[in-house]
């Protein structure tokens, strides 16, 4: 019997270490699916201002790397859209930024007067203190693993990888064992 309650216990934390993992990614993208000058200078922020971006996530931007750049700068250098000092400098084509610690986070594009005309970002990166993860957060989970930033007004983009119901599947999955871990070790 005791063996029994050490694999529940196990299990349990198991799963409750896969659901509080679970980190998405965030496409920023123009009309052309691409991180270009955007038809509106504030659009991007519009969009990052709307997200709820934990620790963990990631942001996946695509250009063309023959003219144009991601560069991830200082606030002061964001305001200014100051190319000199950059803290880091992507030239691949598709950058994918991980974001490993909260706070803010300023980029801005490495051509020539982009920046200037919009194609910067700011992305705020709560804490694990303003939620337990993923799940907590405000807004209403999306029942899509990759989210899309288009410039035209459309609706949300459409599923591509997971889903609301295989994640309320294992949260369903890791509580019950969870409870009947709890249950087994108080008998």
């Amino acid at each position: 019997m005791a063996s029994l309650r050490i694999l529940f216990l196990c299990l349990a934390v198991v799963l409750l270490l896969c659901i509080r993992s679970e980190a998405r990614e965030f496409v920023v993208c123009g009309e052309n699916n691409l991180w270009e000058v955007p038809s509106s200078v504030d659009e991007f922020n519009k969009w990052a201002e709307k997200t709820r971006f934990q620790i963990g996530d990631s942001l996946v931007l695509k250009y063309d790397s023959k003219t144009d750049s991601v560069l991830e700068v200082s606030e002061e250098d964001y305001k200014i859209c100051n190319k000199a000092n950059p803290i880091k400098s992507h030239h691949d084509g598709e950058t994918k930024i991980s974001l490993e610690k909260s706070g803010p986070f300023f980029f801005i594009s490495g051509a020539e007067e982009h920046c200037q005309n919009g194609q910067k970002l700011e992305v705020i990166v709560l804490s694990d203190k303003h939620g337990s993860g993923h799940h907590s957060t405000a807004q209403a989970p999306s029942p899509h693993h990759h989210r899309h930033f288009y410039r035209a007004p459309a609706p949300a983009p459409a599923p591509t990888k997971g889903g609301t119901g295989v994640k309320a599947a294992v949260g369903l999955i890791g509580g019950t064992a969870v409870v009947g871990s709890l249950v087994l070790l108080c008998l």
